[in-house]
């Protein structure tokens, strides 16, 4: 019962986080519906409430030493995550916002916009009116790899530091892969919450009465600075997006789906920088993405997830591995060529890791 009772908190924490999102969206629709992009943040709000349907089968809950995880887990996500950022939100308030009150007039969103403005017309000079610079775009990629680069961390931590070396898996029953598994969903879940309260902060602005946009601290402030672009400063940040759309896709093998999440982040990032530095004929024409983009995206997306098998799986047969990573770079490549509403770092994970991880096991 009392398990029962942590399971469900984190169920009920992220779906209240899905019905947010949605809220946000609606606001910022009605508000700013020129720079809104409703129906992306509609697919986050979606997959909030996947990501909570899918929670309580992520790990098993047979044993005691397996309930112990499950609880710890759910306490660190629902708690702890909350105690520590409303801690340091505490701390900003009081030795930064009530002794120097100027710094409320200092942190809004009109001066956030007009260091935005002034920052992207200074790098745009030479990229022909393009949407943001290319050190912005470097900044958004290389932020972009840190969600699927720490889980592959962890797990391999979990398989050949946590049981091979440390032999816990001994000592709490539980198989280096499952453990790899909770500390994974613990601490994405974990970075979700978190994600999620700095959305909101960041919003806030929206709101004449309830605006907390200069509790931000600075520092988060100059990160959004250097990695959102204009279509993202009335929106909710891809961040949280980026690791919901990962989660789905952690029930295939890890090959899959470090594969999956690393095509989203660098075969993204190729396409992008390349394209921005050297395309000169755009398709659409009326298009800001570029043939010589598509293609480096395409080949650059087959390199990765060809490495990627080569190091989880090099026991399996060359053409496999093969037609693997063409699957997963040619589904990269159509996603970019639709040019949906819906953001890429979403759509590729996903689809990318449905198919590759479908034939994986038909194959």
């Amino acid at each position: 019962m009392v398990l029962n009772i942590y399971i469900l908190s984190v169920v009920l924490l992220t779906f209240a986080n899905g019905f947010a999102y949605f809220y946000f969206a609606v606001k910022i629709k009605r508000k700013y519906p020129d720079e809104s992009q409703y129906l992306n943040s509609v697919v986050i709000s979606i997959l909030w409430f996947v990501a909570g349907i899918s929670y309580p089968f992520f790990f098993p809950i047979d044993d005691q030493f397996r309930q112990f995880y499950h609880i710890l887990g759910a306490q660190i996500i629902c708690i702890y995550s909350y105690a520590v950022v409303l801690f340091l939100f505490v701390v900003q308030y009081i030795f930064r916002i009530w002794r120097h009150p100027e710094v409320k007039e200092e942190r809004t969103i009109d001066n956030f916009l007009k260091k935005f403005n002034e920052r992207n017309e200074k790098k745009l000079l030479d990229l022909n009116e393009k949407s943001h610079s290319i050190s912005t775009d470097i900044n958004r990629k290389l932020f972009h790899l840190i969600p699927p680069g720490v889980i592959i961390i962890l797990w391999e931590f979990a398989i050949h530091f946590w049981a091979d070396v440390f032999n816990q898996d001994e000592l709490w029953g539980i198989t280096e892969e499952e453990y790899g598994m909770w500390i994974i969903m613990t601490i994405g879940f974990t970075a979700l919450m978190v994600f999620a309260i700095l959305d909101y902060i960041r919003l806030s602005f929206m709101f004449e009465k309830r605006n907390a946009y200069h509790l931000m601290p600075k520092n988060l402030s100059g990160i959004f600075l250097k990695t959102l672009n204009r279509d993202e400063v009335y929106e909710l940040a891809a961040t949280a997006a980026l690791i919901l759309a990962l989660l789905p896709i952690f029930f295939f093998p890890i090959s899959v789906f470090a594969a999956a999440a690393l095509i989203s982040s660098i075969g993204d990032g190729a396409a992008s920088l390349i394209g921005i530095k050297f395309g000169k004929r755009h398709f659409p024409k009326n298009s800001k993405k570029t043939i010589i983009g598509y293609i480096a995206g395409f080949v650059v997306s087959f390199l990765t997830a060809f490495f990627v098998y080569s190091i989880f799986e090099s026991s399996i047969p060359f053409i496999k591995i093969g037609i693997l990573s063409f699957s997963g770079a040619l589904v990269f490549l159509i996603v970019d060529l639709l040019d949906l509403k819906i953001n890429d770092n979403i759509l590729n994970p996903i689809f990318c890791g449905l198919l590759m991880g479908l034939l994986y096991y038909v194959i």
